[in-house]
């Protein structure tokens, strides 16, 4: 057996070799260190039966001389005798160790990894993950920092809103900490190394197969007891990692119409014998461009913005001008455009309409929300509706209602399609008829 340090006796290339007592000593630091990891996922198992899967999944693994802990989401590595000195401190730091791993896979943290300015990240996810830990109460994996850590998440819950990664993530880039204050959260909420989040070696547990482990446990929760272990950013935290990820430009384009657009129609130009009769006859050639072609651009639509006092004027504003600037581009926009901007909470408080850039402009500088009132969306329909009767539409494509979905929908199917905007999952919202269409935006997804 190699060892790095504390042998006896050396080898020519420089390499130590433990003497007998030091190879019994370091066989029973390990065989206890695996002991105390079966416990603590034993205790796992049996106070949170819905992440059996997960932990079937996340193999321990001895890693001598690491000094911590890291996983690469399939393998929760350890070092054996740094484990045994945090378990004699504290009983429960084994169990809190592999909660807290275990769960940033569940939470999808790993694979968002790449997209993040990573030192935020990695303050966020683990602070994320402690308050779950916290919230769930368990006695098993109580530390001597829990009532601090508590404390200061408290207060960030105030300003960062619910606790998932994300919007934690959102605030510290907003709100960037020093770096006494950073060593704070690292004591407080770290308890793993994020070293292997980035591994490009294919692993028998793929992102696929983590997502279907969060979709598992989520639906496990609905039928787990409800007076056990009832967390409410743990059920945030995990809608947060499975809801679908949507492209809202790509949503925009739901809402295109055949149109004239006034351009060189490439597929039938000929330029061969254009070229050649300038060639022959001077300034004259044979064909002229094509000057029209039948393109798929936005024309028609109408944008619902819900004023009522639950949606924040901030959010609504970044909603406008994420759709402002995806339409602008020239190959979303036709020259002639008709687009109604309606705001309404319980009736319909104002309508904009756009007919070109100048309008949006306009919009965007001098346009207030209105309303702030309780939310009804059959107003809004009903406003088409009688829009559409008086000619104001050639051919509505759609409308997108940017909502937080406490309302009351219409009964009848309108003759266009609709997509309701939501910014967050919850289950507590009225459910959507089966016309509509309903998304989950992230505020990243629209800026915010």
């Amino acid at each position: 057996m190699i060892w790095k340090a504390g042998a006896v006796n050396g080898m020519a290339d420089g390499t130590k070799v433990m003497d007998k007592d030091e190879e019994l000593r370091m066989e029973r630091v390990t065989g206890l260190a695996g002991k105390v990891m079966q416990l603590a996922r034993d205790n796992i198992v049996v106070n949170m039966r819905f992440l059996d899967v997960a932990l079937s999944r996340l193999k321990p693994e001895m890693k001598m001389g690491m000094e911590g802990a890291a996983s690469d989401g399939e393998r929760l590595y350890y070092d054996p005798v740094w484990l045994l000195r945090r378990y004699r401190e504290e009983e429960g730091f084994p169990v809190r160790m592999y909660l807290h791993v275990l769960f940033h896979f569940v939470f999808y943290h790993h694979f968002a990894y790449g997209e993040k300015e990573r030192e935020a990240w990695d303050l966020a996810v683990d602070a994320a993950v402690e308050n779950v830990v916290l919230e769930l109460g368990l006695h098993m994996a109580v530390l001597e920092t829990d009532a601090e850590a508590r404390n200061k998440l408290h207060y960030l819950k105030e300003d960062a809103g619910m606790l998932t990664a994300e919007r934690i993530y959102r605030y510290l880039r907003n709100h960037p900490v020093s770096v006494g204050e950073k060593m704070q959260w690292q004591k407080l909420f770290c308890r793993d190394a994020h070293i292997y989040w980035q591994r490009q070696e294919q692993l028998e547990v793929s992102e696929e197969q983590w997502k279907k482990i969060s979709e598992r446990i989520k639906a496990d929760l609905k039928s787990f007891s409800k007076d056990k272990n009832n967390s409410e950013s743990l059920e945030k935290n995990l809608a947060e990692a499975t809801r679908d990820r949507y492209d809202y430009a790509e949503i925009l384009r739901k809402f295109t119409v055949m149109g004239e657009d006034m351009q060189v129609n490439d597929e039938e130009f000929d330029y061969i014998y254009y070229t050649y009769g300038l060639s022959e006859y001077g300034n004259m050639p044979l064909v002229e461009p094509l000057e029209y072609k039948d393109a798929k651009k936005v024309k028609e639509f109408v944008i619902a913005i819900d004023t009522s006092a639950s949606c924040r004027g901030e959010i609504v504003r970044e909603f406008v001008r994420k759709t402002y600037s995806i339409l602008k581009g020239t190959e979303n926009f036709f020259r002639k455009i008709n687009v109604h901007i309606i705001q309404c909470d319980s009736e319909v408080q104002s309508d904009t309409k756009i007919t070109g850039e100048e309008d949006f402009e306009e919009f965007m500088k001098n346009g207030k929300l209105k309303g702030f009132g309780s939310t009804d969306f059959r107003p809004v329909f009903g406003y088409v509706e009688q829009l559409a009767a008086e000619g104001e539409f050639e051919n509505l494509k759609g409308l997108i209602y940017f909502t937080d979905g406490y309302g009351i929908y219409p009964a009848q199917m309108p003759a266009y399609d609709t997509i309701f905007i939501f910014l967050d999952e919850n289950g507590d919202r009225p459910e959507l008829p089966p016309w509509a269409i309903g998304i989950v935006l992230n505020e990243d997804d629209i800026g915010a």
